[in-house]
C-alpha cells in the first residue's frame, strides 16, 4: 500500500474526538480511524523503513490508571522508529495537523548520567551544542523535559547548563494543516526532516545507547 497523503477525514476525526472522547464515539467511527489514520500512517512509515527502520504505531488507547483525565483515547496517532531505548524518529497526526521530531524522549538515571557526562565533556559537549544550535537555526523547536535547577554535581554557571538540565531532548517541527500532508510528497519531506535530525540522534546513540 502506497502513501497518498492523510485525508481530511483524519483531521476531522480528531477534531470530533477532542469534543466527544467516548467509547460510543470510537465505536461509531473506528472504521474512519482505520482507513483515514492508521492505514495511511502505516503506509508512510513503511516507505521510510528502508532507510530508518521499522516504525511502531502507538496504540490509540490512553493509560488512565494514574491520571485524573479518564478520557479513554489519545487525540493523536504517533509512530516511532527506535534506534536505541526511547531514542529515534517520530511523527504524529492529530487535530492540529502533522508534527515530526527526533531525539531521546526519556532516560533512566544511569543513562541520563552518561548523557550529562558527555555534555560536560570538553569535546563532545560543544559538539552537541553545535548540533542543537544548527537545528534551531534551521527552524526546529528544541524541546524536552528540563530540571528547574542545575543537576546534582554540576555548577549553575556551567557553560552548557541549559543542555545539562534536560531529562529528555528532541527537535520537533510542525506541518500543521499544510497542504503537503494530504499528498504523497509528505514522505519525501519527512525523510528530509529525519535526515536533518540524524546528527542529534547519532550523537545520543554514540554517547548513551543503552
Amino acid at each position: 500500500m502506497s502513501f497518498d497523503g492523510f485525508p481530511e477525514a483524519a483531521l476531522d476525526f480528531y477534531d470530533d474526538l477532542e469534543i466527544d472522547n467516548s467509547k460510543f464515539f470510537w465505536e461509531q467511527h473506528k472504521e474512519t480511524y482505520r482507513t483515514a489514520v492508521a492505514e495511511p500512517m502505516t503506509a508512510l512509515t513503511e516507505e521510510l523503513a528502508d532507510e530508518f527502520g521499522t516504525a511502531k504505531l502507538f496504540r490509540p488507547y490512553r493509560d488512565v490508571r494514574f491520571s485524573k483525565d479518564k478520557s479513554p483515547y489519545k487525540t493523536h496517532q504517533g509512530a516511532f522508529v527506535a534506534v536505541a531505548p526511547a531514542t529515534g524518529y517520530y511523527i504524529q497526526i492529530g487535530a492540529p495537523g502533522v508534527r515530526v521530531g527526533a531525539g531521546f524522549y526519556e532516560a533512566g538515571p544511569a543513562r541520563l548520567a552518561e548523557l550529562r557526562k558527555a555534555i560536560d565533556h570538553d569535546r563532545h559537549g560543544p559538539e552537541l551544542e553545535r548540533i542543537v544550535g544548527k537545528l534551531a537555526k534551521a527552524g526546529w523547536e528544541i524541546g524536552g523535559d528540563r530540571l528547574k535547577t542545575a543537576p546534582r554535581g554540576y555548577d549553575a554557571d556551567h557553560p552548557r547548563i541549559e543542555l545539562l538540565r534536560h531529562k529528555s531532548l528532541f527537535a520537533g517541527r510542525d506541518y500543521g494543516f499544510d497542504e503537503v500532508i494530504h499528498t504523497p510528497t509528505l514522505v519525501d519531506r519527512v525523510r528530509k526532516d529525519w535526515r536533518e535530525t540524524n546528527t542529534l540522534v547519532a550523537w545520543i546513540v554514540r554517547h548513551a545507547a543503552t
